[in-house]
């Protein structure tokens, strides 16, 4: 038999091998990230730009809307009442003679402000409380999940409405969002454990405990930034469900104070004239059911742009 040695080998030249253009790495380009990446996605998607036209006009009503209202239209005479629209009051006027075009324009900064309050309220407690939980596990991770499970078991509308009712202080903007944001931390708590629990085994995580990086350190600079992104998305979410609380909990009349201008005040008093006047109920309806409608399909699209198994089935 030929020796091995005999036998002559050949190896073609690496330049005309495919492995080259398989290996090549273009390091002129950036590195992608999970919120590069949902970015590139999201713009991609003319819903998004249609959600975010709609969120840029409903802040600037609720910053500025002595611009589109101004304070001429605020006075209300009972003569007025039921009154059709005219020139200068295209949406006529309420049961108590107010100018419909006025409150719709300036309901719009209470329902925004509770419900942005609300959201970064709930988020900002329900973040911190479930990172440590699950970051650090033990005694702690029991009482945060005993205590959200009994949170959860209260619904936030009916825990509202009774801390509502008695509380001894006013009823304005900020009671309303803290009182939202109690029964609304426990949601954002638990995604944010689960969340922690998934990234604190990840190797990044355990190559920093080999190094000797503190248990802080890796929870605020390893742990909290990659997971975050369930938690952005619960938060686009919720804050149109806070506005929808605000709006239910002014409807019942123990949400904002009578003096304040709401959106769910004026749908609960245009039910007198229903049958006669629909349309006073239909623009403060509107306007509210576009305005959680944008902040939920902005939630929505935020979250496909965060999970890669639905970027692949679409």
């Amino acid at each position: 038999m030929p020796s091995n040695r005999n036998i002559e080998r050949y190896v073609a030249p690496f330049e005309e091998t495919p492995v080259a253009a398989v290996d090549a790495v273009n390091t002129s380009q950036k590195a992608s990230s999970v919120w590069g990446d949902a970015w590139k996605d999201m713009r991609g998607r003319w819903l998004t730009w249609v959600c975010l036209a709609l969120i840029v006009v409903i802040a600037f009503v609720a910053i500025f809307p002595d611009l589109l209202a101004p304070s001429s239209l605020k006075s209300c005479r009972i003569l007025n009442s039921v009154e059709p629209p005219e020139a200068g009051h295209p949406f006529g006027f309420d049961v108590q003679g107010c100018d419909v075009y006025y409150r719709v324009i300036h309901g719009a900064r209470a329902s925004v402000t509770v419900g942005l309050l609300a959201t970064i309220m709930a988020t900002v407690v329900g973040a911190i409380i479930g990172a440590v939980a699950g970051y650090y596990g033990g005694w702690l991770d029991s009482i945060v999940s005993r205590l959200g499970d009994i949170f959860f078991a209260i619904p936030s509308v009916l825990g509202a409405i009774v801390v509502m009712t008695v509380i001894p202080w006013g009823r304005n903007e900020v009671t309303l969002a803290l009182t939202l944001a109690v029964f609304g931390w426990p949601q954002v708590a638990r995604i944010m454990r689960g969340a922690v629990l998934t990234a604190k085994n990840a190797d990044y995580v355990t190559a920093s405990i080999a190094l000797g990086v503190s248990r802080g350190k890796i929870l605020l600079k390893h742990v909290v930034p990659n997971a975050l992104a369930p938690v952005i998305v619960i938060a686009t979410v919720s804050l149109g469900t806070y506005i929808v609380a605000e709006a239910t909990l002014s409807f019942l009349g123990i949400g904002l104070g009578d003096s304040a201008i709401s959106w769910g005040h004026d749908i609960s008093t245009a039910q007198e004239a229903i049958r006669t006047t629909p349309m006073l109920m239909v623009y403060p309806s509107a306007a509210l059911a576009i305005t959680v409608l944008a902040f939920l399909l902005l939630g929505d699209i935020v979250r496909d742009a965060l999970d890669p198994k639905a970027r692949a089935r679409r």
